[in-house]
């Protein structure tokens, strides 16, 4: 197998990640060194380029589900990115592969394995591109990321909502408790959607031919659903204290746990809508804008305890008050996603990608029905291609492989693609329709 374009010696296996204007090459570079990760970055030429100094790229291991080993890199003499740390044997292991640039980051899902030096890894070649891939199993280390999120952003609020429940107790705020409320709803939305990151790892069956992902659509309706709860029992609570006023104790304890609340909150929202945006989670990031709805509330109770150690005490409940309709907005904002996603609902701009990566294929003449849908946060795409009609049915299986394997550098999500092949002449759905006929004593019909 010959590595790619500028490529000294190195590990059989090359991961190609395609990246905006180019690619970048995973490659573990192990010729009389201790062996390490080497990135190199590639234009859409397949020209090498030196690596960006703005782009910071992270592998973190996974192995046996749950050791875990990050690596971080050094820009080496402007050619090729190479890890700080060597890595260990055996090769092989799950990785999550981050490349960002500033706020911007997105994850790519490898594995890696272990086989004998000088033997060819199972895969894939394509002549100009020069570049073999090795197995690669995007939603195995998407679930164990999403899974890593939750146990995380839950503890944090978990932490931060018992902390505030003792503040609760003592001060009697009506407003903390309604943030409280919301918080430890906001933690308890883990809990179905670590089911669904779960159940997602369990195999296809004739049953389920396309796995369990739509249980986390499921999950996403049930956080919802818990948002609106603790909206609902919030409104109630300050409505009560409007109508029934109690004093207000412990003004500094209320709002030393309402900024509490808003640090906690925030810090778990940055983690789950980053991490729900590079595994294409729709509920995860749905639970993150929670969080930060949450963090924005926290600091309405630190108004509401300052409005009333300046003599207006009506403003802990006005407060629990404000938070409530903040909690509707999000629920609103969240339903919407979430319903969209299990309508089978997508970005018309996905579309409209997967035909351009198409007609970029040579032998495509057209391209003409394409339909996308999401399967949790894996994505699965049908397209119609017309062929050259002399073509041989090898040749136009030859085209449609190349259209998959070019739609699998354009969506890093995707898990499932069907090409039907047409001849030019008659390509589209509409040819495919059965003309009006009558058989086995049936009434005439069409299909």
């Amino acid at each position: 197998m010959e590595p790619s374009s500028g490529h000294p010696h190195q590990h059989d296996e090359v991961k190609v990640v395609p990246i905006e204007k180019g690619r970048l090459e995973v490659s573990i570079f192990e010729e009389r060194v201790p062996p390490r990760f080497r990135v190199h970055f590639f234009n859409s030429d397949g020209e090498a380029l030196p690596p960006n100094p703005d782009v910071v790229v992270t592998i973190e291991t996974i192995r046996g589900g749950s050791a875990r080993q990050t690596f971080t890199f050094e820009n080496r003499d402007g050619q090729y990115l190479e890890a700080n740390q060597e890595l260990p044997e055996p090769h092989e292991f799950d990785a999550v592969l981050s490349v960002a640039v500033g706020e911007d980051a997105h994850a790519y899902d490898l594995a890696f394995v272990e086989h004998d030096h000088g033997e060819t890894v199972p895969g894939h070649d394509h002549g100009p591109h020069g570049h073999t891939h090795g197995i690669v199993d995007p939603s195995l280390a998407s679930n164990e990321r999403g899974m890593w999120a939750l146990k995380w952003s839950f503890a944090g609020l978990g932490v931060t909502s018992l902390v505030q429940l003792a503040v609760v107790l003592l001060s009697g705020s009506v407003a903390l408790l309604a943030d409280t409320i919301h918080n430890v709803g906001d933690a308890a939305t883990a809990i179905p959607l670590g089911v669904a990151f779960w159940l997602a790892r369990r195999p296809a069956t004739q049953k389920y031919p396309f796995g369990y992902g739509r249980v986390e659509d499921l999950a996403g309706v049930a956080i919802v659903a818990t948002i609106l709860v603790s909206a609902l029992v919030a409104g109630y609570e300050s409505i009560d204290r409007l109508l029934n006023p109690q004093p207000l104790q412990y003004l500094g304890a209320v709002m030393a746990a309402g900024l509490m609340g808003f640090v906690g909150n925030e810090a778990v929202a940055v983690f789950r809508i980053r991490v729900g945006r590079q595994i294409g989670s729709v509920a995860l990031i749905a639970d993150g804008y929670h969080a930060r709805t949450d963090g924005f509330t926290s600091l309405a109770v630190v108004l509401g305890a300052i409005g009333v150690w300046g003599g207006f005490p009506l403003a802990d409940p006005l407060v629990g008050l404000g938070i409530t309709a903040l909690i509707m907005g999000i629920v609103w904002q969240s339903a919407r996603a979430v319903f969209a996603r299990m309508l089978d609902g997508v970005d018309c701009g996905l579309i409209e990608e997967v035909r351009h990566a198409a007609e970029q294929v040579a032998g495509v003449r057209e391209v003409n029905e394409v339909r996308a849908r999401w399967v949790g946060h894996r994505l699965s795409v049908d397209a119609n291609i017309a062929v050259d009609p002399s073509l041989t049915v090898g040749q136009g299986h030859e085209i449609a492989g190349e259209v998959n394997h070019e739609l699998l550098h354009h969506l890093p999500t995707l898990s499932w693609v069907t090409i039907h092949v047409d001849p030019a002449e008659h390509a589209g759905e509409e040819h495919h329709h059965i003309a009006e006929h009558a058989h086995d004593g049936l009434a005439a019909h069409t299909h």
